[in-house]
């Protein structure tokens, strides 16, 4: 697929809200409280995965005051004691956004974008920052203006806001980048009939989706479980959305399975992988999902990465009786 200029994409505030579940919790706003999280000191991390270079880029934290709201079946306490178990400050539910270029058979791929510093915690005890990915990836020596491939695991604000320099203008980050996408997420949010199905909060998503995305030129969806770039397949991982996608990248003998939000955050799934996120689609086809991902990763021995991973976001995982334990490489 060749270089094409994408048509502006317009999101609205209550759009971007829906778009990741947050209708009464988020808006796009000015920050209303200081970042308590300090920055990393170098906001990007390079790692090999045989003869592809990975390189972590920190978007920015979301620090989540507790909600008794957020995981369907585990309350407050008992996400602070596995925060607390994981070594983890538990004041807050803090979940790093981090994007990654993959440097792979003289290509660059960026997976995913981050939130794009445009998605604002509403909450006075939440924050949520982002938008860092770009000023880190350049200080990681990447030029954006070289990223050929973008892989979109899913439509949520913190993944896909980051391809849009504003949300005044909407103007394209990447505009000659391809933009490869789930088939099945694509067609969930582009069915017409979708919207009489969708709550009132989260109709005008499906509404400004459905007039913008299949208007763009240099989208690509695509079904099953292809190889999308050399060297980088598509997995599919439903739950968290219908087409939820992790990406499994594989050179020499290594492997390293971006599961995005499949395991979400491991303090919290990786001991409890049976909990559902209050911002799962469906529950139990997200645990299903994460199951089956980490069983793989686990048995063909890979590395595994996530969007909302501890910083720099990159480990190894490992069965623990009913569930499992996550460990930063």
């Amino acid at each position: 697929m060749g270089s094409i200029t994408r048509r502006e994409f317009f999101v609205t505030a209550a759009v971007a809200s829906a778009a990741f579940g947050l209708d009464r919790h988020m808006v796009m706003s000015a920050p209303a409280v200081q970042q308590r999280s300090a920055d990393p000191k170098k906001g990007f991390h390079r790692y090999k995965v045989g003869a592809a270079e990975c390189i972590a880029l920190y978007d920015g934290i979301w620090e989540k005051a507790h909600d008794p709201n957020f995981l369907k079946n585990a309350s407050v306490e008992e996400t602070k004691q596995a925060l607390a178990a994981a070594g983890l400050r538990n004041d807050f539910v803090p979940i790093t956004i981090t994007a990654v270029v993959v440097k792979i058979n003289n290509k660059l791929v960026l997976c995913d974008a981050g939130g794009g510093g445009q998605v604002q915690a509403f909450n006075p005890n939440s924050v949520f920052v982002s938008g860092k990915m770009l000023p880190n990836m350049r200080a990681a020596g990447v030029d954006p203006a070289k990223i050929e491939t973008i892989l979109v695991s899913h439509f949520h604000p913190d993944h896909i806001f980051g391809l849009l320099s504003d949300k005044v203008t909407n103007k394209p980050v990447f505009p000659n980048a391809e933009i490869i996408v789930p088939e099945a997420e694509y067609k969930w949010w582009t069915d017409a009939s979708l919207i009489g199905r969708l709550p009132a909060a989260r109709q005008p998503l499906a509404k400004r989706i459905q007039s913008v995305i299949p208007h763009w030129k240099n989208v690509l969806p695509v079904a099953g479980e292809d190889e999308v770039v050399s060297g980088i397949r598509f997995v599919k991982a439903p739950g968290h959305t219908a087409g939820h996608t992790a990406f499994h990248l594989s050179s020499g003998n290594q492997q390293l399975m971006m599961s995005n939000d499949a395991l979400y955050v491991p303090a919290l799934l990786a001991p409890h992988p049976d909990w559902q996120g209050a911002y799962d689609q469906d529950g139990p086809k997200a645990v299903e999902s994460r199951r089956k991902l980490l069983d793989r990763v686990i048995s063909d021995n890979m590395m595994i990465c996530g969007a909302h991973f501890p910083w720099p976001g990159v480990g190894r995982v490992a069965r623990e009786g009913a569930g499992y334990a996550f460990t930063l490489s």
